[in-house]
């Protein structure tokens, strides 16, 4: 089981094999990767906390790769869209999919002191939503789940 955005790791990894993924997948079914595109995903899988569309911008003009806001938003459009990326809509902002191979509900945990987020698999259907949408006799297609919290580290420091 690979880390999570909790645990101490080696953040290269997680860029290198994210950008890998997602370069394959792009070939496999002929969708354009560009160099903008490819550097906000880098972005996203670097630090494991949510991105603003503005501050991805911001380090997109230090880099040179643009200064206009619909820069970021075609890049963050396009990675959402084929699942590479989640928007964080408590936080209006945007992480890398950590499982984008795979049809998933993603649950987000989000520190709220040192702003990680952690995506989590959820299964809609279970539990009390599934319960509830089951007995109105509605089908779920699309949930969003974030918890905001502490994450361990930020517990031990609170603790301390």
């Amino acid at each position: 089981m690979p880390p999570t955005a909790f645990e101490p790791h080696d953040h290269s990894s997680c860029v290198s094999d994210g950008v890998a993924a997602v370069e394959r997948h792009c070939a496999e079914h002929k969708l354009q990767f560009t160099k903008v595109r490819r550097r906000v995903l880098e972005i996203l899988l670097n630090q494991h906390k949510a991105w603003g569309a503005y501050e991805i911008l911001d380090k997109l003009r230090e880099e040179g790769l643009g200064s206009q806001p619909p820069v970021a938003y075609r890049a963050l459009d396009f990675l959402v869209s084929h699942g590479f990326a989640h928007r964080i809509e408590r936080l209006n902002a945007f992480i890398a999919c950590t499982h984008f191979d795979t049809h998933h509900a993603p649950a987000f945990l989000i520190c709220r002191s040192c702003n990680r987020v952690v995506e989590a698999e959820s299964d809609p259907r279970a539990g009390e939503l599934g319960r509830a949408a089951q007995s109105a006799g509605f089908v779920i297609e699309r949930t969003v789940r974030e918890a905001e919290g502490l994450c361990p580290a930020c517990v031990g420091r609170a603790s301390a």
